[in-house]
């Protein structure tokens, strides 16, 4: 494709590449049972933000790449290799809205790093929970945009193309006989 053609099974592995990164970020996130108010869920974060900010930054300049390729040279581009980036398209869009749960998630840490400098008493104790609650809920956030994403890519790399199928040609009128009048 675009002069130096990748072959469809090359973009059956990049597609199933990127899927395999989506889930081991996804798979870094600490489960429901293991979020406390700890500083290795910020270590924890800061590796996966910056793993999938480095994806998201590839997934969008490929993106961009073979849309712009796709637009030069158009009688080059393939099914499969529509197909192949409308995925990667998809799967930015997931890998975005996983870096924004993870942004809503380091609000969460700031939060309950600044718990243990307020007053003790009920207020702290439920803002602790409800930070506890929405970290949980962001990390799963992030997880199903990741899980989506490396499934839309799966699914594009297991596609079938569709054969060609050679159509019959339409019956010339020398094949039917005239009619009497």
């Amino acid at each position: 494709m675009y002069g130096l053609s990748p072959s469809e099974a090359d973009q059956r592995a990049l597609l199933r590449d990127v899927a395999d990164r989506l889930d081991s970020i996804a798979d870094q996130l600490p489960l429901p049972d293991q979020v406390r108010a700890d500083p290795a869920l910020s270590e924890i974060l800061d590796d996966e933000v910056r793993h999938l900010a480095r994806l998201l930054g590839y997934l969008t300049g490929e993106s961009a790449f073979r849309h712009r390729a796709a637009a030069r040279y158009p009688a080059e581009v393939t099914v499969f290799q529509r197909r192949t980036t409308l995925a990667l398209a998809q799967a930015a869009e997931s890998a975005g809205a996983a870096l924004a749960a993870f942004g809503a998630a380091i609000h969460c840490l700031a939060i309950l790093t600044g718990l243990p400098h307020q007053t003790p008493g009920p207020a702290r104790a439920r803002a602790r929970n409800t930070a506890l609650e929405q970290l949980v809920v962001r990390f799963d956030e992030s997880r199903a945009h990741l899980a989506k994403a490396a499934k839309r890519l799966r699914q594009a790399a297991d596609a079938r193309s569709a054969p060609t199928v050679a159509r019959p040609a339409p019956p010339s009128l020398a094949a039917f006989p005239a009619r009497p009048r």
